[in-house]
């Protein structure tokens, strides 16, 4: 596998002001997947501020909901294409069974669609009521682009955590500094 020692901030790949980079190991055989970079400080503020840039002047908060849905179904799609290779990437990741990956990648696409929908659905609209299976529990989405999103995903579910946190910040408007674990 190919290492990828750069960040990826304000829509190119970038070395890390410190040039520094960790491995990421197998745990089913402790081998050395890739190297990585490790971004610092420093890092994270070029990140938030493009970030914050992309929010106040970029075209993606002043997109249709309708407009942002079909990228996001843009982006299930290629998950869904690469559903195998992206399952095996998890499995030497984190560990855990092929099928469980499997379930997980599926999941990720399912997750963009589903706030696709909601995107698309809250155009014209400021709130949406969700469906939920127990009838105990209410939930509504309401449209309210808030700025600059951050995440850090956590080492076993990376693709899944990572789709609950992206799909609805893009969904709402927002734009997104995603920091994976390290």
């Amino acid at each position: 596998m190919k290492s990828r020692d750069q960040l990826y901030i304000d829509g190119q790949w970038v070395r890390p002001k410190h040039g520094g980079t960790f491995a990421t190991i197998d745990p089913g055989n402790e081998s050395v997947i890739t190297q990585v970079a490790a971004g610092t400080a420093e890092d994270i503020d070029l990140a938030v501020n493009a970030a914050r840039r992309a929010f106040d002047d970029g075209p993606w908060p002043q997109m249709t909901g309708a407009e942002r849905a079909t990228i996001l179904r843009a982006i299930a799609s290629g998950i869904r294409e690469r559903q195998q290779e992206l399952a095996e990437l998890e499995v030497r990741d984190n560990g855990k069974p092929l099928p469980e990956a499997l379930w997980d990648i599926g999941d990720t696409a399912g997750c963009f669609d589903f706030y696709a929908d909601l995107a698309a659905g809250l155009d014209g609209h400021r709130e949406q009521n969700i469906s939920l299976a127990d009838e105990r529990f209410s939930s509504i989405a309401r449209k309210e682009p808030v700025g600059v999103a951050g995440a850090i995903i956590p080492w076993n579910f990376p693709m899944l955590m990572a789709a609950w946190k992206v799909a609805p910040a893009l969904a709402a408007g927002c734009c997104m500094v995603l920091k994976p674990r390290s």
